[in-house]
């Protein structure tokens, strides 16, 4: 199970992640977990969304150099050691976990080199894997908790 990312390649001047948000914000799509990478003159945006197709068509109708890809989304147990724990499953089996950021507390997303044989492997784990779905769900259920 993986959720689909958003990598937008943007110059890394200031308002090009708020024209990217406007885009969004103008479809009606809802950012639930962001990172912003500078490589010098270029950067990446790395978003997951409530609604990644509808992001992806406003994003190319804008000219966006952008590519929706799969990553994992898990929920970790919040104690010490969690994560180096899920980082040596991966490893140890020889998967590389290209880069990743947190989203909410304790979820996070993973970008691996094999998306497949790691959701296989952490399957097997005392870990929770996040759909897109559930992603919606969570966010439904704390508005409901603020309300």
């Amino acid at each position: 199970m993986t959720v689909s990312q958003i990598s937008v390649f943007a110059n890394s001047r200031p308002g090009h992640m708020n024209r990217v948000l406007d885009l969004f914000e103008d479809a009606s799509v809802s950012v639930r977990g962001f990172s912003a990478a500078d490589t010098g003159e270029y950067g990446i945006l790395r978003f997951i969304v409530d609604k990644p197709d509808k992001a992806l068509e406003a994003l190319q109708e804008a000219g966006c150099a952008c590519v929706i890809s799969p990553v994992l989304c898990l929920k970790l147990v919040d104690k010490p050691g969690e994560l180096s724990r899920v980082m040596g499953v991966l490893a140890r089996c020889g998967i590389n976990v290209v880069y990743s950021y947190s989203m909410i507390s304790t979820y996070i997303v993973l970008s691996t080199n094999d998306p497949e044989r790691a959701h296989e492997l952490l399957t097997e784990e005392p870990v929770e894997l996040i759909s897109q779905e559930d992603i919606a769900r969570i966010v439904a259920e704390r508005a409901v908790k603020e309300a």
